[in-house]
């Protein structure tokens, strides 16, 4: 399998693409599950079929680029196959020293967002810190950690020591990536409404912010089509005080993510069960429970 993603590296991008699409409808037929959770997804945001739509192909592409990404030599650098929209923004936020933490929803190209960063800032400002969980599988895991030992990227594992880590990147004035629309473990959460409905919320996100003075901003990375490359778009995110809670910052984030989400809903990963329990949770509670409780 190592070998076969290797070849995949070399291969020209509308390839990848290509081959991606086909098995992103491959996989929707296939999985009755995966269509369910699609659509039902897409419905509950309100988002037209007709624009979700393509987002089942798009799936497919963002798992086939990633040997790409991953594998591709240190020394070739995106150049030309990514163009900034907003870069202003993240230079701004990086000047100040504050720290800076980076929010990326599960839509687009997230792994060419930090290999961007990397690339334009990296240097200048020191690597971004991303939170990871490494793979299950011993050769999957070789692959992942040498696509994560680039230069301008380090990695903070799922773990306290991992958010320790983060918390001294963030007091030192660096930057740390994280996914806010992953479902957290039990305990790591709160329940807020996304779309409407209640999904469990990581409290990392807003906890970094409170602890360090951090500030958040938007990064996603937008595929082009016919393997034309990527845009990366950044927007200055969600301001989160010190005294807000929990409930109320996840609010926040949650709205954020579905801005994006509403803007590029061609390519989100609707098939990401986003409303599910964590493992131990007996059952969600309704979206009029939390209006009364809020």
């Amino acid at each position: 399998m190592s070998l076969l993603l290797r070849l995949m590296s070399g291969l020209p991008l509308w390839f990848i693409h290509a081959v991606g699409a086909f098995l992103g409808w491959l996989t929707w037929w296939l999985s009755p599950s995966y269509r369910a959770h699609f659509h039902d997804q897409v419905r509950q945001a309100g988002v037209p079929w007709s624009r979700a739509r393509p987002a089942v192909a798009e799936a497919g592409k963002m798992i086939a680029e990633l040997p790409r990404l991953w594998l591709r030599p240190v020394e070739q650098a995106l150049g030309a196959s990514v163009r900034w929209e907003g870069r202003e923004v993240m230079a701004q936020a990086l000047a100040a020293r504050r720290g800076v933490l980076f929010l990326t929803p599960h839509l687009g190209s997230f792994e060419v967002a930090a290999q961007a960063y990397a690339e334009y800032f990296g240097k200048q400002y020191g690597p971004v810190t991303v939170l990871f969980r490494p793979a299950r599988k011993a050769w999957m895991r070789a692959i992942v950690d040498q696509s994560r030992a680039r230069p301008g990227v380090a990695t903070a594992p799922a773990t306290l020591a991992g958010v320790r880590q983060m918390l001294r990147v963030l007091r030192k004035g660096g930057a740390v990536g994280l996914l806010p629309d992953q479902v957290p473990p039990l305990g790591q959460g709160v329940w807020a409404p996304f779309f409407g409905r209640p999904a469990y919320t990581m409290t990392l996100a807003a906890r970094l912010m409170q602890q360090t003075g951090a500030v958040a901003v938007l990064v996603w990375g937008e595929r082009l089509a016919l393997g034309r490359g990527f845009v990366v778009h950044v927007r200055a995110g969600p301001h989160i005080n010190p005294e807000t809670t929990p409930e109320s910052a996840a609010t926040l984030i949650n709205q954020a993510m579905e801005q994006l989400i509403l803007d590029l809903p061609s390519q989100y990963l609707w098939g990401y069960h986003r409303y599910k329990q964590p493992r131990g949770q007996a059952s969600a509670p309704s979206a009029d429970a939390q209006k009364s409780e809020a």
